[in-house]
């Protein structure tokens, strides 16, 4: 729940302060669930056994032991001593003996103890534990009749006893939107989600090293920012009390990569995050990581090549092949990707040629197509609204789509023999824009003028246009080399490289809609709930 964290803490303070007062409510069983954990914390305590120890000498993981004796015979016993800790997942007691699996990062590996092994005490520790109860084991490795690798414990600790069950393990944590809200218990519960996010930090990790390899140098820009620009978004604002001043989050770190190339950065990258105030779906977040790279002296040619080797790079590091198979598709990611321009795209995807039209009939057309165009009617935004909505979805293997109308972007070199176009390039995978890339426009006379027209068409309620950026253009006025630019979307890279459907799998925390409860029936609800789990706890 929203705050839930916060608010738990502050209720539960409040309610163990005036146990006395609490309110009759009807039972649940979680309460009671909750009500009989809280009591075994009080028991081992009693015992002189404390739940939440500061520590544990840990020695191997679940995985490599898996592995290490894996080959050893049914009923073999061994006299390596191991320790191992993890959360109990699975917990059969049989009144003097008891099997447990326990789940740590690597995996799961079973257990086994018996009192008259361990002693009184250490058994003790067994009979209170759960399911979800992260324990420490020491003992000494074999392998069961059935085969199965086990630890034979010789010392039992609990490391920390969990007062909130798991879901039902035979069912697991299946809600999506709860998967996605309690990503820890989804964690637990489906382990096959972890090697998402290894996956992710992998690519990350290769992303950087080819980066690196090609001589770029990894900077850092501002998330905060009292001008925002570098892309076609409405930004999040905040405030700043020092100042008592407006801010904006990053939608792009565009302007400030190029002030740094004004600066002497020849070659120079980051990979950050933006914030866009825009739709949420399966391939949009409000919040997402990016990798922009800008390069002296080349133009969007260099940028295709480079594009196109880095996805080969960071495919065969991760996957070691460029083949991918997604959603059914099989997609070729190994270099050179095909070239196609705007035009070119729509003639091929939607039979529409549209240098043979005129401005009303491409008006008609996005009409006839029920293609929504907001704002004064521009020909060449109109061009782009048709290539969006016709042709997009239909570029599956990888494609470079280039030279766009002037007036999708004002921060980009026309293109050479013909002014109506610009130097900018899109890849497309699996009907995807996964990034944006220019020939980037160092004409500081030109630059001004489109960013003063952009300002003016913000003003007058176009809210994805750019503001002026006074000090951006000083910069392009002290003077910018030749240079090629482009930014990459790295969650869209990372749900084609993981075969996941929804930018949601791949983000550990992707950006949720609150429960439709206010924060005060929220507090309400969760103060009742920890009152009565309490009051059940007092009862016992």
């Amino acid at each position: 729940m929203h705050h839930n964290l916060y608010i738990r803490r502050a209720a539960l303070a409040e309610a163990m302060k005036s146990e006395d007062k609490l309110p009759d409510t009807p039972e649940k069983p979680e309460h009671r669930l909750v009500a009989e954990r809280l009591r075994k914390v009080d028991e081992l305590r009693s015992k002189g056994i404390e739940p939440y120890p500061y520590e544990f000498g840990k020695t191997h993981n679940a995985n490599y032991l898996l592995e290490r004796y894996g080959s050893i015979a049914a009923e073999e016993k061994t006299t390596d001593v191991v320790k191992v800790a993890g959360r109990v997942v699975g917990l059969r007691k049989m009144g003097k003996a008891g099997f447990a699996h326990l789940q740590d990062g690597t995996g799961k590996i079973q257990i086994y103890l018996r009192e008259d092994a361990v002693g009184a005490n250490v058994y003790d520790v067994l009979r209170l534990a759960d399911v979800g109860d992260i324990v420490g084991v020491e003992g000494t490795m074999f392998k069961t009749k059935t085969g199965e690798v086990t630890i034979l414990v010789s010392s039992f600790e609990m490391l920390c006893k969990s007062i909130r069950p798991l879901p039902e393990k035979y069912h697991g944590l299946q809600d999506i939107e709860l998967r996605y809200r309690q990503r820890y218990v989804d964690l637990i519960m489906n382990p096959q989600v972890k090697e998402v996010f290894v996956k992710r930090s992998q690519i990350l990790k290769a992303v950087r090293e080819f980066m690196d390899g090609k001589g770029f140098l990894e900077v850092e820009t501002p998330i905060l920012q009292t001008v925002y620009g570098g892309a076609e978004a409405k930004p999040f604002v905040t405030h700043i009390n020092a100042w008592n001043m407006d801010l904006y989050l990053s939608i792009s770190p565009e302007l400030f990569l190029k002030r740094l190339v004004v600066g002497g950065y020849e070659k120079v990258y980051t990979i950050c995050k933006n914030f866009r105030n825009e739709g949420v779906d399966k391939t949009h977040n409000p919040e997402f990581t990016m990798m922009e790279f800008y390069q002296s002296y080349v133009d969007y040619h260099e940028m295709m090549r480079l594009t196109e080797q880095l996805f080969e790079y960071v495919a065969m590091r991760v996957s070691g092949k460029t083949q991918i198979e997604y959603e059914g598709k099989r997609i070729e990611l190994k270099s050179p990707w095909k070239r196609v321009t705007v035009k070119q795209s729509l003639v091929e995807h939607a039979q529409i040629d549209v240098d043979k039209l005129n401005d009303q009939e491409l008006l008609d057309l996005l009409t006839g197509y029920n293609i929504e165009y907001r704002g004064k009617f521009m020909r060449g935004l109109a061009i782009a609204r048709l290539f969006e909505e016709l042709c997009e979805s239909k570029l599956i293997q990888p494609t470079f789509v280039i030279d766009y109308p002037k007036e999708v972007s004002p921060l980009c070199k026309c293109k050479r023999g013909d002014p109506e176009l610009i130097e900018k390039v899109e890849p497309y995978i699996n009907g995807w824009e996964l990034g944006n890339g220019y020939s980037e426009l160092n004409d500081p006379v030109v630059q001004r003028k489109l960013l003063e027209e952009q300002s003016k068409e913000l003003r007058a309620g176009a809210e994805e246009r750019h503001p002026m950026d006074a000090d951006f253009v000083n910069a392009i006025e002290v003077g910018m080399t030749p240079t090629g630019g482009m930014g990459i979307g790295i969650d869209r890279m990372i749900l084609l490289l993981t075969q996941q459907s929804s930018l949601r799998d791949v983000l550990p925390f992707p950006t949720m809609k609150p429960i439709e409860l206010s924060v005060e029936e929220q507090e309400a609800s969760l103060k009742k709930e920890i009152r009565q789990a309490l009051k059940e706890h007092k009862k016992q």
